[in-house]
């Protein structure tokens, strides 16, 4: 075992006498030493409910012959960071979480990590760690928050009902009373925000991968069956490291298109893509950033869920969840190891049942495409992103005018004070991963467009990126970014842009010449932030067609 190297020979006596100080008797020496990451905090919901799922996790730990150390990794909620300082340090605290999972794990020389995460960063930088360092490890997804529930079958949720709810009350839609109802109403109590954000859609993508058990996508944090996810979590893990089943033996190339395609197939949140790269690069499997459009365009929308459909997960957990979806993509699946020890497919043929009105058939889709589409052109020449599952037919193909801004707050006070018009293109720009740093999320803008009634009139397109809960005409991901002179910086207020969802461009409607004396005269800005975390984070993270990643290359 990894761990002999601190508790085997004469030579690891004063580690053995440090060992024992925890607490650790005698008889655990011979047992595998399991580390469990957990992210609690009383700070976000969907990690509030974590103590009592580390209970279950370590009895299971030690039903299976192993000893259990707990050690904390940090979490950010990006909806409380959200359209302030804040939101410049959730991106990065992805790689935080894997360097320390790395160095908790390399330090103690732990045998196999129970990984316990639950929100939009964490889960993303858990299993970097885990493709990075490759001993066993198996991930605990805390599960997904119930709806918010109000009067004649009324269900509530985050985004809805408190950004969408800020717009609308602004718009004179809503009073005051229908604004407070919202607030009390739309996070009822623990757990990841009841839509397909992107803390729920990585939950389902974990499980998808193979790193995690049967249900543990999407059983819901409130259920007695999350708390059996987490014991036989615990209890696997031991046999994994007896086994020596590591995660890059299952995070394969098949695997990634696997997740890829359920992400499609839900109509998931589009911060995956910057996951899912970023994973297959620890992991060694070659990802590029097209796979997700090759993908997409055979790949048809089979649910429709929340924040821009009707389902919530609690509705996909009882239609059949995560096998379910992969039983109603049939033979676009491909099979591959899972952690529970059966394959993909033999997982798959245990569903006897799926609620086709939640997870429709191939023959009836929502949508004939998946819910991500990857955009090039003049604009975007390394690729952008966008949501096509929340963008309305009228909005798939739109030219309008550009208004810029060089802040996600110098846009917002621009929406807030109508300054925004029908036919408008908002251009959100020095946003991206050097530019903002930290690829700020930009709900509050998304969300104000939606709730001002100018979703199927108004297009946002930024080098930034948008909340799990983002829906309407909005493109992320915009590469390269400002900050390193992409085509973005050049947009001028008054340009023409063009944005053709179906033919998968994103065109800037200035003559080639024009642009190239605009070049000549472009100048990098002083950097935002210039002191701290950040400041360093600036000058070693990748552009977001890669996944941005922090590199020394």
């Amino acid at each position: 075992m990894r761990s002999d190297t601190i508790k085997k020979g004469l030579e690891r006596t004063p580690h053995r006498a440090l060992i024992k100080g925890t607490g650790v008797p005698q008889s655990a020496m011979d047992k595998p030493f399991i580390g469990v990451a957990t992210s609690f905090t009383d700070l976000i919901p969907g990690h509030v409910g974590m103590r009592d799922l580390e209970r279950f996790i370590e009895k299971g730990i030690h039903s299976g012959g192993g000893y259990a150390f707990f050690f904390g990794v940090p979490g950010v909620c990006d909806g409380i960071a959200m359209g302030h300082k804040g939101m410049h340090y959730s991106l990065p605290t992805r790689e935080l979480i894997a360097d320390m999972v790395e160095s908790v794990a390399e330090a103690h020389r732990l045998d196999g990590l129970v990984l316990l995460t639950n929100c939009d960063k964490i889960t993303p930088g858990m299993l970097m760690a885990a493709a990075r360092l490759d001993i066993p490890a198996i991930v605990v997804t805390a599960g997904p928050m119930m709806a918010g529930r109000g009067a004649e079958g009324r269900r509530f949720s985050f985004v809805t009902d408190t950004f969408e709810a800020m717009a609308r009350y602004k718009a004179g839609v809503i009073d005051d009373k229908e604004l407070q109802i919202c607030e009390d109403n739309a996070c009822p109590g623990m757990g990841s925000c009841q839509g397909l954000f992107t803390a729920n859609t990585m939950a389902i993508l974990t499980e998808t991968l193979g790193m995690s058990l049967p249900r543990c996508g999407t059983a819901l944090a409130v259920s007695a069956l999350k708390r059996r996810i987490a014991f036989a979590s615990g209890e696997k893990i031991v046999e994994l490291v007896r086994s020596g089943v590591t995660p890059r033996q299952i995070l394969t190339k098949a695997a990634f298109e696997n997740a890829i395609r359920v992400d499609l197939a839900l109509g998931g949140s589009s911060n995956t893509v910057l996951h899912l790269l970023a994973i297959a690069r620890e992991a060694g499997v070659e990802l590029p950033l097209e796979t997700f459009d090759v993908l997409a365009k055979e790949t048809p929308q089979l649910s429709s869920m929340n924040p821009a459909g009707e389902y919530f997960m609690e509705d996909l957990d009882a239609a059949g969840g995560v096998l379910g979806v992969l039983k109603q993509l049939g033979t676009k699946i491909k099979d591959n190891p899972t952690v529970m020890g059966l394959s993909t497919l033999e997982l798959v043929s245990t569903v006897e049942a799926v609620d086709e009105r939640v997870i429709r058939p191939q023959t009836d889709p929502v949508k004939p495409e998946g819910g991500i589409a990857v955009l090039f052109g003049n604009l975007a020449p390394k690729g952008a992103v966008v949501k096509q599952s929340g963008v309305s037919a009228a909005m798939m193909h739109f030219e309008g005018t550009a208004r810029c801004f060089d802040s996600e707050e110098a846009a917002m006070a621009a929406l807030m004070g109508g300054k925004i018009a029908s036919g408008d293109v908002v251009v959100i720009r020095y946003e991206g991963p050097k530019g903002g740093p930290g690829m700020r999320e930009m709900l509050a803008p998304t969300a104000t467009l939606m709730g001002l009634g100018l979703g199927d009139s108004v297009a946002l397109i930024t080098d930034g990126r948008f909340s799990g809960g983002t829906r309407g005409p909005c493109i992320g991901h915009i590469s390269p970014e400002a900050a390193e002179g992409g085509p973005i910086a050049l947009v001028e207020e008054g340009d023409r842009i063009l944005l053709d969802i179906p033919n998968r461009r994103l065109e800037l409607l200035v003559d080639e010449a024009v642009l190239a004396q605009r070049r000549s005269r472009w100048v990098a800005p002083e950097p935002k932030i210039k002191s701290g975390w950040l400041a360093r984070y600036a000058k070693v993270v990748t552009s977001a067609y890669t996944g941005a990643v922090t590199s020394a290359d």
